[in-house]
């Protein structure tokens, strides 16, 4: 009897022990997890990346009769006339040229068909650069056009060729099936660097 009862007292005493030890082991702190939540300790959030602000354009008040006159043209075929449903087209310069509140223009000749765009913008002045570097890879110079560095001319030759043309702060665009060489556009590109105000 007293071997069982001694038995029993020491499994009691083993068992109170494992509670004690059970109620040691150290708990995770709510504090902790709540902490590194509401406080993210060192890691911090990646800096948003603003955008560079571009300059804005200045809107060319030129009317397309201003950019080349009625006599002008008459001068250069008389056979073209305003085209009445032009539009330029998405993606083209011509296009960039008009979001950049300038002025296009389209002129149709009644005989043959074909068609001279010209368009004329002052470009965002951060942008004028860009345009120059990118016409100097993709067509060739022009000096004919005009005397740099006051004018910078240039001519890609294409199914439809296109001339650019850079003078102080205005970009001409023209375009036409029409110009096969550089001297096709000369005369109606003379017609417009007379025609644009002092810049």
């Amino acid at each position: 009897m007293q071997q069982h009862t001694a038995r029993t007292l020491a499994a009691l005493a083993i068992a109170a022990a494992a509670v004690t030890l059970v109620g040691c082991t150290p708990a995770a702190k709510p504090d902790a997890v709540a902490s590194s939540s509401a406080h993210p300790g060192g890691t911090k959030a990646e800096p948003v990346a603003t955008p560079t602000p571009t300059l804005p354009p200045t809107p060319v008040t030129l009317t397309c009769d201003q950019v080349v006159t009625a006599d002008q043209l008459y001068a250069y075929n008389p056979n073209f006339s305003t085209d009445p449903g032009y539009a330029p087209t998405a993606g083209t310069l011509e296009k960039q040229i008009a979001d950049w509140k300038g002025v296009t223009c389209a002129w149709k000749n009644q005989t043959s068909g074909d068609v001279v765009q010209i368009a004329v913008a002052m470009p965002p002045a951060d942008k004028l650069e860009g345009l120059k570097n990118t016409a100097i890879t993709v067509a060739q110079p022009v000096p004919t056009y005009g005397t740099p560095p006051q004018v910078e001319g240039y001519f890609k030759p294409a199914t439809a060729g296109q001339v650019q043309i850079f003078r102080g702060k205005y970009w001409v665009v023209a375009e036409s099936t029409a110009f096969f060489e550089p001297g096709d556009a000369a005369p109606l590109m003379q017609s417009v660097l007379s025609d644009l105000p002092a810049s």
